[in-house]
């Protein structure tokens, strides 16, 4: 697209200066840092897959009160063993929460007897677990094992590539593709958390605030 590094440099700059939620309770922040690797990739896994639906702070309360009130621990092996109501009472302010617990224990009794106890480390594995999609798990992928295979789009960085006329897509995996196609690789993992932020702050769903924005200031923006 035309201006494209531009715009891409301009909105590095102003995401520098404007904290959103995604810098600091994002879901690869959420996994407990004194936990073993393994239980660390789980708690990343989980995290994103409390995440769909869900505002990064409620994301994050979930998380708390999983690693404090599980007994034993936000873990594979405590997952096993946890009545899906207690497991559903503690993460019930996320949305569809009803189903994130059905999904999330299900994945734990596949990892457990699949994977040794640890998250698989291919998109393919990933994507096989109940519950995950192609972003989740473009997004796991790089958060848990730091390799980044793909773009993680979800609703911000779709509309938010759509609104700059990047391209016209009907839907964030479509997106996807065409990002992956010309997106230089080493702007694949930073790309997800420069636009959910600036969606959680600056260009949000509703009421943009356009005159707070450098690409509208500048005319970069068609959507300003």
């Amino acid at each position: 697209p035309p201006n494209w590094e531009q715009m891409y440099s301009l909105t590095k700059e102003m995401r520098s200066t404007v904290l959103a939620p995604v810098d600091t309770v994002g879901c690869e922040r959420l996994a407990d840092t004194r936990a073993s690797p393994k239980d660390q990739r789980f708690q990343t896994l989980v995290a994103l897959m409390l995440s769909s639906q869900t505002k990064d702070t409620v994301t994050a309360i979930a998380m708390q009160r999983l690693k404090e009130e599980l007994h034993g621990g936000l873990t594979i092996q405590t997952l096993l063993t946890v009545p899906p109501e207690t497991f559903n009472e503690l993460i019930g302010k996320v949305g569809f929460h009803n189903t994130k617990t059905k999904n999330i224990i299900a994945a734990a009794g596949i990892l457990a007897r699949d994977y040794d106890s640890d998250i698989p480390s291919t998109i393919a594995g990933l994507i096989s677990l109940p519950g995950v999609g192609p972003k989740m798990a473009h997004l796991t992928m790089s958060a848990a094992w730091g390799r980044t295979e793909g773009i993680g789009v979800d609703v911000h960085v779709h509309r938010i590539t759509n609104l700059w006329g990047w391209h016209q897509t009907k839907n964030p995996e479509e997106t996807r593709a065409i990002l992956e196609a010309w997106l230089p690789k080493d702007k694949w993992h930073e790309i997800n958390t420069l636009l959910v932020g600036l969606g959680q702050t600056i260009c949000t769903p509703v009421a943009r605030k356009c005159g707070d924005c450098v690409l509208g200031q500048k005319g970069l923006c068609p959507g300003a």
